[in-house]
This record gives C-alpha cells, structure tokens and sequence, in this order.
C-alpha cells in the first residue's frame, strides 16, 4: 500500500484551511478508530470527509459497505491511488450538507457514521443525526477535544449545555480515546477525542421533540438566569403560570436550567406540550 503523505505529494495537493483538513495515518489509531465504531463484516459504514483516504481504507478493511462523501474535488487523483483495489469503497464528491437524509437512508438501509471531522462542522452535523435520523444506530467522530467533554458532560457541569441535553434524547455519548494534535498533518492547534453516540443505548422518549428542542433552548437560553425567568421570557407566561408549569414537573422554584438532567428536561418537555403547538 502506498504512502498516504507521498501520494498527496505526487499529485500536488494543497491542504486547505477553510475545510478544516487534518488528516490521519497512523495505522494503528486508524484501526482502533474502526473498532471504536463498532464496524463488521456486516456494517455499512457512512464516512464525511475521506481526506487522504487513510480511515476510508481502514473501514474498508473491515465493513461490508462504505459510503464516504469529500466536498474537495482535488482529492479525486489522491483518492483513485490510497483506495485502489477496495471495492466495498463509493466515493461521493459532493456536501453532505446538502445531501437530503432521508432519501440517502432508504438507499443505505441502517449504518453507522464514522468520521474525521473537520472541527467548524462538528455540532451541526452531529446534532443533524441526532435530529434527523431513522437509520443511524450509531455515531464515531474525531472531534476538537473541548467538544468531546461538552458532548459527554453531566448536568451541573460548566461543559453541558443544550447540545449535550440534545443527544441524550437520543443514545448515550461518551469518549473513547484521546489524541495528540501530534497525530495528524497538518498539525491542528488542539487536541482531540474520539467520541462514540450509541443510539441503541440510553436515550427517552418525549410526546413532541420539537417541544423537547424548545425546551432545552429555553433551558440554556440565559444560563445566569433562573429557569422560571427563562420560562416567562421564552414562551411570554406570566410568573405564576411558569412557577404552576415547573411545579407540575416537580421542579423547585429558583433552579437554573443547567442544573436539570436530560430526563428532568423531557419531563418538562412534556408539560409544555400544552402551550408549545
């Protein structure tokens, strides 16, 4: 097998900013990467961003079926050398951003995502699985590592937020490993994680998801505020009707919503249903 950096080399490439490319070689990270995701004979594997073609090999040594989108054209030539001969491998050269999920799902059937990601497209892609998709049964990202703990943090903590409360909804994340900023070229300016979202694992269920959305965006909406203030200020309630919803959740009067579980918050979410249409 050819060099990944010699064969980005040869055919002249430049690596750009804008997309946020860092890419990945070591071979033994690789692999654990592709035992992170939990990939099999059996698994088709969606990838977003296939960089160099290092971790798309990597899958490919163990998926049935590997589906990887690049949004940089220039890696075509790159592309046709480091994935020769794996025939399990569809490259797409197009923005997952753009893709429309539901239809890509009904041609995939249930998947797992691994991914490199670059870092400016990590929350929205990660929080569009958790919103969107059907199919997905399970989520592995190489993450900037600050994103890593806000992705796994507890309730209480500095680090969680709406986005933690948001896929907990759905599965159980936590953070499978560690890596240096040494790892990848070029060198990025901070360390990352690898962190794992089992939709198959943990998660609720709520009457309305868009109420539980609209209630965990109330809930963080003003963190130095108190979650009663940020319920009048939201949903335009008197104090009183807000201090009766909280009530009815059985939540005590002066809590900031930072300090609520994911399950606190749904059964919150579920109260609200009656004024959130």
């Amino acid at each position: 097998m050819e060099n990944f950096n010699d064969v980005l080399k040869e055919c002249g490439f430049a690596f750009k900013k804008q997309w946020g490319q860092n890419f990945l070689s070591d071979g033994n990270l690789l692999r654990a990467i592709v035992s992170d995701g939990g990939v099999d004979e059996h698994t088709t594997v969606l990838e977003i961003g296939a960089g160099a073609g290092a971790l798309t090999r990597a899958l490919s040594e163990k998926a049935k079926r590997v589906v990887s989108y690049e949004i940089d054209k220039s890696l075509q030539p790159v592309l046709a050398r480091t994935l020769s001969g794996c025939e399990n491998v569809e490259v797409v050269f197009r923005d997952f951003a753009r893709e429309d999920l539901a239809a890509l799902e009904k041609e995939l059937g249930e998947y797992v995502v691994v991914a490199n990601l670059p870092y400016y497209i990590t929350t929205p892609l990660v929080m569009r699985f958790v919103e969107e998709s059907a199919k997905c049964k399970r989520i592995t990202v190489m993450v900037q590592e600050e994103v890593a703990e806000r992705l796994c943090a507890h309730a209480g903590t500095a680090e969680y937020g709406a986005v933690t409360a948001a896929l907990a909804r759905r599965g159980t994340a936590k953070i499978a490993r560690r890596v240096p900023k040494e790892a990848f070229h070029p060198r990025p300016q901070v360390d990352s994680a690898v962190v794992t979202v089992d939709f198959g694992e943990g998660g609720f269920e709520v009457k309305s998801p868009r109420a539980y959305r609209e209630t965990v965006r109330c809930a963080f909406q003003s963190r130095r505020k108190t979650l009663e203030n940020n319920l009048m200020n939201c949903f335009r309630l008197p104090r009183e009707r807000a201090r009766e919803l909280l009530a009815k959740a059985g939540i005590q009067e002066g809590v900031r919503g930072e300090t609520l579980t994911p399950q606190e918050l749904a059964n919150l979410s579920d109260i609200l249903c009656e004024i959130i249409k």
